[in-house]
């Protein structure tokens, strides 16, 4: 299917490079001086089998009134409100700028899908800058260099995400009514009922991470004997090995996995797969312990790792292994408490274990901590309760009004767990945006004490389901 691109930065980041790239034609000019483009400029262009229409916008300045910077930026802002995705560029060589940050806040307002790329990353050049793009909250940023036409496959892959998802667009509403219905219904799940643990089924974890963190080091420290091959050597383990243990008298299946390298260097057909068998344990988990190692925490890969697992709606622990080798605990938990805080916004709060999987030294702290987010990942809130944080945090900041007319919520229902996920009824459910949307789940996370799981809102018209129904008193 046909859709658009738009393809914006600041000035002289590369994107009429990058238009060209895509087109196949130097149909833009392209110089090093900045502000080249003034104009918008469409062209046909295909990437493996994907055939789109990309829009050349000009670089993205702080402007206002009538000037000519002022009207160019105008320009862009339409490109972006009549494109299906916006393709944000920044320059991977000069880092996050003060601009960069300014237009990331305006386009996580938009409602247009943004896909962050990092630009000038040939030969492994600016990947400083690539990691200091994660903390502008768009995601993973993509490595490209429109000039040289590397990384072109990650957009590839990008972009057939997104197409894929506008062409399940009416399938993924039938779900999202089926969900509201649910919520209409209450059968199955019913939110006003504490949640109860089955203590017959299985806790189901999933341990991941880069390769030669200590994954399979932990897990025979937990189940106390050399039940998985370890050793100094990078990526030992192959496949993920689902392992049952009991602990305290609960059943419980533990993963360990292979480590998953980034994905320009998974060649190898092998490799390729039991990384493929990593994200399935993801998907199989109920709760996933991303291992870092605490002499190298916080590499890109550990952020793409962490997003997959929010993405993928499981629950999260950080888990710091090699503590034993750090000199200044305090400060460097501090930082990386910090650097969370900052890189992965979307899901605040998430629990840091520390410990040294090989002397076992702080490893009792990890399943109870486990078993709190998994007991937060079946969280429930009662719908009395619910609507009365709904009516304040409404009051606290109501939600922009849309061609002049008042954007009202009317009512809100849990209508799933295993994660937390919501669904807010309005007439005008369409015109909340994003950013509204952002500020309610932060909201619903620090009022009822969610930390370390994703949370999920969808925006619902009509009617509350619940009226003239008697509710309980909560």
């Amino acid at each position: 299917m046909s859709f658009k691109v738009a393809i914006v930065g600041r000035p002289n980041v590369g994107k009429s490079t990058l238009f060209n790239r895509l087109v196949g034609r130097k149909l833009a000019l392209v110089d090093d001086t900045p502000g080249v483009t003034r104009d918008r400029r469409e062209g046909d262009a295909q990437l493996g089998d994907l055939f789109f229409t990309v829009i050349d916008t000009a670089g993205l300045e702080e402007a206002s009134g009538d000037s000519l910077e002022a009207r160019m930026r105008r320009q862009t802002e339409l490109a972006v409100a009549e494109a299906d995705v916006c393709l944000f560029l920044i320059d991977a060589r000069a880092g996050v700028t003060p601009l960069d940050s300014r237009f990331s806040q305006i386009l996580r307002k938009s409602p247009t899908p943004v896909i962050l790329a990092a630009n000038k990353c040939e030969g492994g050049a600016g990947q400083s800058g690539r990691m200091e793009a994660y903390e502008l909250g768009l995601g993973a940023p993509l490595p490209l260099s429109a000039e040289h036409g590397e990384g072109l496959s990650d957009l590839y892959d990008a972009l057939a995400e997104f197409a894929k998802g506008l062409e399940e667009s009416e399938a993924e509403q039938a779900l999202d009514d089926a969900l509201a219905e649910e919520a209409e219904v209450a059968e199955g799940f019913d939110p006003d009922a504490p949640y109860e643990p089955d203590l017959e089924a299985p806790l189901r974890i999933a341990f991941v991470g880069r390769p030669n963190v200590g994954k399979s080091t932990l897990v025979n420290q937990l189940l106390g004997e050399d039940r998985m091959l370890t050793g100094p050597e990078a990526g030992i383990t192959r496949d993920s090995i689902g392992i049952e243990w009991e602990w305290r008298g609960r059943r419980v299946k533990l993963w360990d996995t292979a480590g998953m390298r980034r994905r320009a260097r998974v060649t190898a057909k092998l490799e390729k797969l039991s990384v493929a068998d990593t994200l399935r344990a993801v998907r199989f988990a109920e709760v996933a312990v991303v291992l870092l190692d605490a002499t190298q925490a916080f590499e890109r890969q550990d952020l793409h790792i962490a997003d997959l697992v929010e993405q993928e709606g499981r629950g999260l622990i950080i888990a710091v292994n090699k503590w034993d080798r750090v000199e200044e605990p305090q400060e460097v938990l501090r930082m990386l408490k910090e650097e969370l805080e900052r890189l992965l916004p979307q899901i605040r709060g998430v629990p840091i274990v520390t410990f040294s999987a090989l002397t076992g030294r702080g490893v009792d702290k990890l399943m109870p901590a486990i078993e709190r987010v998994h007991t937060l990942w079946n969280a429930r809130v009662p719908t009395a309760r619910l609507n009365r944080w709904l009516t304040e945090a409404v009051s606290r900041h109501q939600p922009p009004a849309a061609k002049g007319r008042p954007v009202n919520l009317k009512y809100m229902s849990q209508v799933k767990s295993r994660p937390p996920t919501f669904a807010v009824f309005s007439s005008r459910a369409d015109d909340v945006p994003t950013s509204y949307r952002r500020y309610l789940v932060n909201a619903l996370r620090e009022t009822f004490d969610l930390p370390g799981v994703p949370i999920r809102l969808f925006m619902r018209k009509g009617k509350n389901p619940y009226a003239g129904k008697k509710k309980r008193n909560n």
